[in-house]
């Protein structure tokens, strides 16, 4: 299986409660996009580093915020060491979950018209896949 079916098919389906993701992507812990559809935004190398480095010391994200692709997310919450959630700093409705492998980020972005738990869901489940698969 490629890596942008992981995204098409396991990122971007039909959530449990209606709606999909807006933007998805599997972004390496080194910055290389793996797979991501058309709509996830451009992010930036600094973006990454500061997200990987948020997952063992997520103080710095909480203070300053969350960007991808220049979008700033307020930190809602997380599990340290393993999964980064955040809600639209202007726009209250859209929200991204982060979710850390071995390697990699699963990041799912969502819209109004979904509910935060559904995104948490598939982009987490993917996650857990892939640590369970050592990626």
């Amino acid at each position: 299986m490629s890596w942008q079916s992981y995204v098409d098919d396991h990122l971007l389906c039909e959530l449990p409660k209606g709606g999909c993701l807006t933007a998805a992507a599997i972004v390496g812990l080194d910055g290389g996009v793996w797979a991501q559809n058309d709509a996830f935004p451009n992010i930036e190398q600094s973006e990454v580093e500061k997200l990987v480095a948020g997952f063992d010391d997520s103080i710095p994200l909480a203070a300053g915020g969350i960007f991808i692709g220049g979008e700033k997310y307020m930190m809602l919450a997380g599990e340290p060491g393993a999964v980064i959630r955040g809600r639209g700093k202007d726009n209250k409705s859209r929200g991204v979950t982060v979710k850390k492998t071995v390697s990699a980020m699963v990041i799912g972005i969502y819209d109004e018209g979904v509910q935060p738990a559904d995104c948490n869901q598939v982009v987490e489940a993917l996650g857990d896949y892939l640590v369970g698969q050592g990626i």
